[in-house]
């Protein structure tokens, strides 16, 4: 993976950076982008060099059911890291962390959460599904 998409990820502060021919820019919340190109436009993922700021367990499934090439995280959880080694993904990171704290510091994420008894991406999916329907307005 190239410093480039880490260096756009910071100077941009964006959430998440893909690089797959082309650079694209996200800056949603949680795993929401990565859900959505999964299921959108799972090619952009498919090898594709991706920089994100926090990867817990349910990114890095998506990530790895995506078929990416590799993974640069700020922050990432133990579990991700855990599910990562089943794959082929490389993964870099600055901090590991725990697991995954929700954003107003009141516990574990949620999607973090939901996928900490699964052992493959296969068994996260049908969970951040039903995670990422609950929340849509």
């Amino acid at each position: 993976m190239t410093a480039d998409i880490v260096d756009i990820l910071h100077q941009g502060n964006h959430s998440l950076v893909v690089s797959n021919g082309t650079v694209s820019v996200f800056d949603g919340r949680g795993v929401s982008d990565l859900y959505r190109i999964l299921n959108e436009d799972p090619s952009l993922l498919d090898g594709a060099d991706i920089a994100d700021k926090v990867v817990g367990k349910g990114a890095a499934a998506l990530m790895i059911l995506g078929k990416a090439n590799s993974v640069y995280a700020d922050i990432i959880s133990t579990p991700a890291l855990k599910l990562f080694e089943t794959s082929a993904v490389k993964v870099s990171y600055a901090e590991e962390v725990p697991n995954i704290i929700y954003r107003n510091g009141d516990g574990i994420c949620p999607v973090e959460s939901l996928c900490i008894g699964c052992t493959t991406p296969e068994e996260c999916l049908p969970l951040i599904t039903r995670f990422i329907n609950s929340i849509k307005p």
